[in-house]
C-alpha cells in the first residue's frame, strides 16, 4: 500500500471549494483577494501538492514576491513547515528551496523555490513547471513578459503561472485581471472581505472605523479604482529615475557637491556615504559595517576630500554625534548634523525632517534626477509609504516597519536622502573651475568591515 503523506494544512472554504480545483484546470489564473485571505499560504500548499504529484523529471516551481527579504518572512517559513512531514525532504537555506525525494533514479527531485522579484537573475536561464507571482502589483510587468513567460514554455512541458495579490490602483495587476476575465485561457477570481466570510462582521466594522476609507476600499473591498495614494515612489517613477541618462548640461559646474552619511548604530546596520551633484547621484556609495566612531569619522573625511564636498550632512543617531565631534576636531567645518526625528524646515507640512528629506528626493526625481543601480536601493525606496499625522502633517512609514519588511535597515535610502537635508549655496567659480572636469566616482567600495 502506497504511503499517504498528511500535510498539516487545512484549506479555507474558498480554497477547498473553488481555488485548488480551478487552478488545477487552468494554466493561467489571476486571484484578487483581500488582506488576510490566506493567499500566500494557499499557494504554498498548492505548489507542494503539485510537486508531490508531478511525474516530470526534475520539476521546478517558484513562489515569487516583490522582495527577497519579505518572501523569506512570509513564505519561506511556511514552506519549510508544511514540507517538514515529508520523509527525505531537503532544505537549502542559502538558495531558499526545498527538494523532494526524487521519483526518478539519478535525477534531481522536485524543487520549490522562494524568490524575490528584486533578484530577477535567479529566475533567468532555466525552466519552470509552475510559478506564482505574489503581489504582482509591486512587480514590473517585465517580470512576466521577459522572464517568467519564456521560462514556462519548455517544449512539451507547459508550465503554469498564477498572479495573486490585493489591488493597488489600476496598474499591471489590474490589466492582468481585466485580461483574465475575458480570456478563456485564464481563470479570474475576486473575493472581497464580505464575499469570503473569513473575517466576522464586527471585526469588519472595526476595520472600517480604524482605517481611512480609501485604504479599506482598496485592501478589503478589492477596489481597483482606488489609487495607492500612500505610496511615496511609484514603480514608474523609480524606473524613470534608475534608467535616466544625464548630459553635461544636467550637471552645471557651479552646482555644489553634497554628501550624506547615514551612521550605523549596531549589528548588521551599515554606514552609507553618498555624494550628489545637481541631478546626478554618484554611483557606488561607500558602505561599511562594524566601524567604531574614529573609523567612521576617518572614512567620512576621506569621502569629503575625494571630490572636495561643499557640505556633508550626517545622521546624528546614537553614534553620529561623536562622529561629528571628531570631524570638527580634525578641522572639517563643512558639515551639519541632522536628527531624523528633528523638526522639518517646513514644519507645518512635514511631521519631521525625515519625511521632508524623502519628499525632497521625490521632487528631485520628478525634476529629472537620475539614480544609479545600486543593489538594494530600489527595494528600500519602493517600501516607503506615507500618511497624515493627527496634526495633518505628512509622515512616513516607521523605520521599524521597514526593517521588518526588508529584513534590514534602509541605510542606503537614508544616506541618500541626507543629501537633501538643507539647501547648499552654489559654488563660487574661478575661470579654471568653468572648464569641464571629470567627476570622480567610487569604484572600489563595497561593503567593508573593520578588522
Amino acid at each position: 500500500m502506497e504511503n499517504v503523506i498528511q500535510i498539516p494544512y487545512t484549506p479555507r472554504p474558498a480554497w477547498a471549494k473553488v481555488l485548488h480545483k480551478e487552478l488545477s484546470r487552468h494554466r493561467f489564473a489571476v486571484i484578487v483577494a483581500h488582506r488576510r485571505f490566506g493567499k500566500t499560504i494557499g499557494m504554498v500548499n498548492h505548489l507542494i501538492r503539485d510537486a508531490l504529484q508531478s511525474d516530470l523529471i526534475s520539476p521546478q516551481y517558484a513562489l515569487v514576491g516583490p522582495f527577497s527579504a519579505q518572501m523569506e518572512i512570509i513564505a519561506w517559513g511556511p514552506l519549510k513547515y508544511y514540507t517538514s512531514v515529508i520523509e527525505g525532504i531537503k532544505v537549502n537555506e542559502t538558495k531558499k528551496y526545498v527538494e523532494f525525494p526524487s521519483k526518478v533514479p539519478g535525477a534531481q527531485g522536485a524543487r520549490i523555490y522562494i524568490v524575490g522579484a528584486n533578484n530577477p537573475d535567479a529566475l533567468r536561464g532555466t525552466y519552470w513547471d509552475g510559478v506564482i507571482l505574489d503581489e504582482y502589483s509591486d512587480m514590473k510587468p517585465e517580470m512576466w513578459t521577459q522572464i517568467i513567460r519564456p521560462a514556462i514554455e519548455n517544449g512539451d512541458r507547459k508550465g503554469y503561472c498564477y498572479f495573486i495579490g490585493t489591488p493597488k490602483g489600476q496598474n499591471n495587476f489590474y490589466e492582468m485581471y481585466k485580461k483574465a476575465k475575458t480570456n478563456k485561457r485564464y481563470f479570474a477570481y475576486l473575493s472581497n472581505v464580505y464575499d469570503s466570510g473569513i473575517i466576522d462582521a464586527k471585526s469588519i466594522e472595526e476595520l472600517k472605523e480604524d482605517m481611512p476609507e480609501v485604504e479599506f476600499r482598496q485592501e478589503y473591498l478589492c477596489d481597483f479604482s482606488v489609487s495607492a495614494i500612500n505610496e511615496l515612489f511609484s514603480l514608474e517613477e523609480l524606473d524613470r529615475a534608475f534608467n535616466r541618462e544625464l548630459t553635461e548640461k544636467d550637471i552645471p559646474y557651479d552646482m555644489p557637491l553634497v554628501q550624506g552619511a547615514d551612521i550605523a548604530r549596531f549589528g548588521d546596520d551599515r554606514t552609507c556615504i553618498w555624494q550628489r551633484k545637481g541631478l546626478m547621484v554618484y554611483p557606488r556609495p561607500r558602505v561599511y559595517k562594524k566601524l567604531n566612531t574614529m573609523q567612521t569619522a576617518d572614512y567620512i573625511a576621506l569621502a569629503m576630500d575625494e571630490n572636495k564636498a561643499d557640505m556633508t550632512f550626517i545622521d546624528v543617531g546614537n553614534m553620529g554625534a561623536g562622529v561629528v565631534d571628531r570631524l570638527r576636531q580634525m578641522g572639517y567645518t563643512a558639515l551639519r548634523e541632522i536628527p531624523f526625528q528633528g523638526a522639518a524646515i517646513e514644519n507645518k507640512r512635514y511631521e519631521n525632517i525625515r519625511a521632508e528629506m524623502y519628499f525632497k528626493l521625490k521632487e528631485w526625481i520628478e525634476a529629472g534626477g537620475a539614480l544609479p543601480e545600486e543593489p538594494g536601493l530600489r527595494e528600500e525606496l519602493a517600501v516607503i509609504h506615507y500618511k497624515y499625522s493627527k496634526n495633518g502633517r505628512l509622515m512616513l512609514t516607521p523605520k521599524e516597519e521597514i526593517k521588518e519588511k526588508l529584513g534590514r535597515s534602509p541605510d542606503l535610502a537614508d544616506g541618500l536622502v541626507l543629501t537633501f537635508a538643507r539647501n547648499v549655496p552654489l559654488r563660487q567659480l574661478g575661470l579654471d573651475d568653468r572648464k569641464p572636469k571629470k567627476l570622480m566616482c567610487n569604484t572600489e567600495y563595497s561593503i567593508m568591515e573593520a578588522v
